[in-house]
């Protein structure tokens, strides 16, 4: 929140400021109530003080023995019920005046940038070289599906359009990433790691400055009045509201990583593809409370933090210095960190660093004691991206897959994962069998009986104990651990199956309305039938 008498004192530098940001000069409104808000309380203080005189003036007439002046009487019987409008006049020009101050966005600091959109923001360093592989490179959204990594159908399924779920490798992979970015932050950074709610009153989302004006980009539980927070910014910033502070505290640093959620709308385009712009993601966010005098270094010291992160990561980058017209609403200067994504072709936001100056500690009246006995000052907030997922996660997916389609894990995060590269969906040791070869005997003969599928051999009674699970293919050419390459053979065909298996006996297999994804020579998805001709013709190679 600006501060009123800044706006009194010097209006014109104000409106200057604003029309940097493009912001519409809505002063004189702000000014004219607030002028009327002063006048009431004025004139009631004349009153209070006209009463108090007055009725000194009356106790010392009773004391002499005097009556008081009817007139007189009469005059302090009506000041009463006037005073009391006057408060009241007061108290809701002064709502009015507080909820026009709401709405106004931080002022820009003097270093910022002119400018009113992305377009002109300034490119202050780079680091890296973009990824330019000699094969055609996969964005994200292709990349994990193949993988099986990330699921788009069934996080539309259960939350609607722009969720999505994460499995396998990519869960893992994410987990790692927050874990090492808080390990990093404070074991090196010198942060303190909070675990915060993620549902907040609706003063706390007004305290950092997301309330009244983003109420639309917000999910809101109208019972409670509770909302769930876009960034641990939110929560962070009101820890301390209505607190003074003691100098010998500051600064604070503190790391958070929450869920985060937003309804922000996207227009139609290369944004809705994938997980670059969701409704719910993961996030580590940095937060420093300082002293007003330090909050520029402290800004410069933030942005190295996540920096630092990137560069543990091998992710290229570059840092923008945002214009007046693209800062955010409670920031009075903010630097964006980009990375290269090499799937998508472009640079990914990942973390933009805030100096939010006095603007939040105003809205959350947190202050601090310079000095003992010292006038409570207001303290600057600042907060950064340290990084945001899941774009960090595209990232890597994204600029670490290789030729055969797997992706190598940084080397940085492999004590996180457990792994170190995602395997490719073109080999068969992409994936852990889900079921014990007994298990998939078992699901195969009793979805298709207990027939062996090489010469049609029925034991009797249906024992399995005659059969084998084999594979259709080879693992060397091809051959995976998954329902579409397995056969049921008996034991005989089983150990010549080279020389026995033939299309007929494995007419069964074209019943199961399933696909088989070929070996990294084919690189596609084909039906089973097209499979199993192949896989004949490599026997029979074989057999030769």
């Amino acid at each position: 929140m600006l501060s009123i008498e800044l706006i009194r004192r010097e209006p014109e530098a104000v409106r200057a400021a604003l029309r940097r940001r493009g912001e519409e000069d809505s002063l004189d409104e702000l000014l004219e109530l607030d002028g009327r808000r002063r006048a009431a309380i004025s004139r009631g203080d004349e009153l209070r003080a006209r009463r108090n005189a007055v009725s000194r003036e009356i106790g010392q007439r009773r004391a002499a023995g005097q009556e008081a002046p009817a007139d007189t009487v009469a005059e302090m019987r009506a000041i009463g019920p006037e005073i009391a409008a006057l408060e009241q006049e007061a108290k809701e020009l002064g709502e009015q005046v507080n909820g026009r101050l709401l709405e106004l966005p931080n002022l820009p600091r003097a270093a910022v940038p002119e400018g009113l959109s992305a377009a002109e923001n300034a490119i202050v360093r780079e680091w890296g070289e973009p990824v330019a592989p000699d094969f055609p490179v996969k964005p994200h959204w292709d990349l994990a599906e193949e993988l099986g990594i990330i699921d788009f159908q069934r996080g539309v399924k259960l939350a609607g359009s722009r969720f999505y779920t994460l499995a396998s490798y990519g869960a893992r992979l994410e987990r790692a990433l927050i874990n090492w970015m808080l390990d990093l932050h404070t074991g090196e950074h010198g942060y303190t790691e909070l675990a915060l709610p993620i549902l907040v009153r609706r003063e706390i989302m007004e305290g950092s400055g997301n309330l009244p004006k983003f109420a639309d980009n917000l999910y809101h539980d109208a019972e409670d009045d509770l909302w769930l927070i876009p960034t641990a910014e939110v929560p962070i910033t009101n820890m301390y509201r209505d607190e003074i502070l003691a100098a010998e505290g500051l600064p604070r640093y503190l790391v958070a990583q929450t869920p985060c959620f937003r309804r922000e709308k996207a227009a139609a385009g290369r944004d809705t593809r994938g997980i670059k712009r969701v409704h719910q993601f993961n996030k580590v966010e940095m937060y420093k409370f300082v002293a007003p005098e330090e909050s520029d270094a402290e800004l410069e010291r933030l942005v190295a933090d996540a920096e630092t992160v990137c560069q543990r990561l091998g992710l290229p980058y570059r840092v923008l210095q945002l214009c007046a017209g693209d800062i955010s609403f409670p920031s009075a200067m903010t630097y964006d960190i980009e990375v290269w994504a090499a799937g998508c072709g472009e640079w990914l936001e990942v973390s933009s660093c805030s100096n939010c100056t006095d603007f939040q500690a105003r809205r959350a009246n947190i202050r601090y004691r310079p000095a003992s006995g010292a006038r409570p000052e207001l303290v600057h907030t600042l907060n950064g991206s340290g990084l945001a997922l899941p774009r960090a996660l595209i990232a890597i997916l994204e600029n670490y897959q290789q030729a055969d389609g797997s992706v190598v894990v940084p080397e940085v995060l492999r004590g996180y994962t457990g792994f170190e590269v995602i395997p490719g969906a073109g080999g068969w040791q992409e994936r852990r069998p889900l079921f014990s070869d007994a298990e998939m005997k078992a699901i195969l003969i009793g979805k298709w009986g207990a027939v062996c599928w090489g010469c049609g051999f029925e034991p009797p009674n249906g024992d399995d104990r005659f059969f084998d699970l084999a594979h259709i293919l080879p693992k060397s050419a091809g051959g995976r651990d998954h329902l579409d390459n397995l056969a049921i053979l008996c034991r005989p065909c089983n150990g010549r199956k080279s020389h026995t298996l033939t299309l007929d006996g494995l007419r069964r297999a074209n019943l199961r309305d399933n696909h088989w994804y070929g070996s990294p020579e084919i690189d596609q998805r084909i039906p089973i039938r097209d499979a199993i001709d192949w896989a004949i013709e490599e026997l029979e190679k074989a057999a030769q």
